[in-house]
């Protein structure tokens, strides 16, 4: 896993929210080969970007929050639910499902 945007170095701040959580998630996504890269944009929420290494252009970013309802979730970009945030191995195999390469050539 690469640093993202704003490194890893937070001086005196806090790192932000649930970033545990995303490089948690990159542990597991790295088990069903896939590669990420932890991207933390200075102002903006922080997301791992997820490759397929074997077809490239099945690639998603992934966030970490909190719902309405108070849980912490991990979300695709469209703001949909992929798995409860202490659940990392169900989302990572689902995030892997959904950038699988059945039906594609290699790039």
């Amino acid at each position: 896993m690469a640093a993202g945007d704003a490194g890893d170095d937070w001086g005196s701040a806090p790192p932000p929210p649930f970033l545990d959580r995303l490089e948690g998630l990159a542990e597991e996504l790295a088990r069903h080969g896939l590669s990420t890269r932890l991207m933390t944009p200075a102002g903006r929420v922080p997301s791992l970007h997820v490759v397929n290494p074997s077809a490239s252009r099945l690639a998603e970013d992934v966030y970490v929050g909190r719902s309405q309802d108070g849980l912490c979730w991990f979300w695709w970009p469209w703001a949909e639910r992929i798995a409860p945030g202490d659940d990392m191995a169900s989302a990572a195999s689902l995030i892997a499902r959904v950038l699988s390469a059945k039906d594609l050539a290699a790039d």
